[in-house]
């Protein structure tokens, strides 16, 4: 049986179908956006390259016992389609694929957790000018908040999409916060998905809505933590 196996990307939807698979790196977007909160971040004037954001992750030392790294999913080749999300789709397929964020300097880690149930959890981080981070994560999370509900296929599978903006914790510089919750041969799955801008960098944190709240402010100090 297909699930649906949603992907976290530093922008906003991203679904990709594969078989027999549970969550992978979750989510994306139907999301509340903050404005600037003007609390510290990284002084840095130039944005980080992608090597110094990859030492910036999280890892399992950070996120404690029962945690396993995921290797990157392969990337489907079926065509992915949104039906009923004009502005989604007026985005494009990239939006729907997980290529959205047109940002180069990015890193992104992915993790398993064994605990009281099988879960996941998945964090990036991208780094530019604070304009255009803030304008690129939040053009895919207006779009999803645009729509309710509306439907993704991948091949043959048929995905009801369900969004609902939710609050983000008053960290950084601007915040946006959403559920998602994918349903598809008779599997419902929720995930969180909250992005944080502080100064140059975006941090996303996908997954399990426990474990989004869990996570998100420890990825978001050592996001900010000069190496």
């Amino acid at each position: 049986m297909r699930r649906p196996t949603t992907t976290a990307l530093g922008l906003g939807t991203v679904l990709a179908l594969t078989g027999c698979s549970s969550l992978t790196e979750p989510a994306d977007a139907s999301a509340a956006s903050s404005a600037p909160a003007h609390r510290g971040g990284s002084s840095a004037s130039a944005p980080l390259s992608s090597t110094q954001l990859k030492q910036r992750l999280l890892n399992e030392s950070d996120l404690g016992e029962g945690y396993t790294r995921k290797p990157e999913p392969a990337r489907s080749n079926d065509d992915v389609t949104v039906i009923g999300c004009p502005a989604l789709e007026k985005l494009g397929s990239h939006a729907a694929t997980g290529s959205g964020l047109d940002f180069s300097r990015k890193a992104k880690a992915s993790f398993t957790y064994s605990g009281s149930s099988s879960s996941e959890v998945s964090e990036e981080l991208y780094s530019d000018s604070a304009a255009k981070l803030s304008k690129g994560i939040g053009k895919i999370f207006d779009a999803i908040l645009s729509c309710p509900s509306y439907q993704v296929t991948s091949g043959s599978t048929v995905v009801d999409m369900g969004t609902e903006k939710t609050s983000a914790p008053d960290l950084g510089d601007e915040q946006w916060s959403q559920l998602l919750t994918y349903s598809a041969s008779g599997q419902r799955t929720v995930v969180k998905q909250t992005a944080i801008r502080t100064a140059k960098i975006l941090v996303i944190v996908s997954g399990s809505p426990g474990l989004v709240d869990a996570h998100l402010e420890k990825a978001l100090t050592k996001a900010r933590t000069a190496h």
